[in-house]
């Protein structure tokens, strides 16, 4: 965990923090109590005080954790484009996951597709949590779109389809330890994203 990742967050948001790093990486069922506190630096008693509703409490913030800064980050990929285009965006959010598994391999997915995958049947509210997360960073793209002119009503479908896409492909480059998947996504889904702006015009 780098130090600027947790600088000046207290212990509760480093727990939480943590706890999405691991499940990323290990899944729900792999990650304990004891191994998120002692990833985030944080006393093994104060997480019965953080999190009275425990693991699954745990969880279910760290989801909420996940879907905010993936749709936070939508805004700093546009600032990082000269002009932003929704390609340009998709092509942004698809460099994320490319430059990680580049530098440091392919151990880490997306916190709530992993709850997804091991909690949706057997839990309502990490099911409940997940269906959020995901909503807010839908929200997010689909309000990008919108102000690069794409209508409304198509900018939350694209969105839509640009998130399940980044999704399979992060699941394809994981199970190939490749990112061939990731860069095509990106060249294939372009194209696509970019004609519903000229069809508004």
């Amino acid at each position: 965990m780098a130090a600027k990742e947790t600088s000046g967050r207290g212990p509760r948001e480093r727990m939480v923090f943590s706890a999405a790093q691991l499940i990323r990486r290990e899944g729900v069922a792999a990650t304990g109590m004891r191994e998120v506190a002692a990833h985030a630096g944080a006393p093994r008693g104060s997480l019965q005080h953080y999190f009275p509703g425990g693991k699954e409490q745990l969880v279910n913030e760290a989801v909420g954790w996940a879907g905010r800064y993936a749709g936070n980050r939508v805004a700093r990929f546009l600032s990082a484009l000269p002009e932003p285009t929704p390609s340009g965006l998709f092509a942004e959010m698809v460099r994320q996951w490319t430059d990680e598994y580049r530098t440091a391999g392919f151990a880490g997915g997306c916190p709530v597709a992993a709850a997804t995958v091991d909690c949706a049947e057997s839990t309502d509210s990490t099911r409940e949590a997940a269906a959020a997360a995901l909503g807010h960073w839908n929200g997010a793209v689909a309000r990008a779109l919108a102000g690069m002119g794409v209508p409304e009503g198509r900018a939350t479908a694209l969105a839509t389809l640009m998130i399940s896409t980044l999704e399979g492909a992060i699941l394809i480059a994981r199970a190939e330890r490749n990112v061939r998947a990731l860069t095509t996504a990106a060249r294939e889904l372009g194209p696509l994203l970019d004609a519903a702006v000229s069809q508004a015009d």
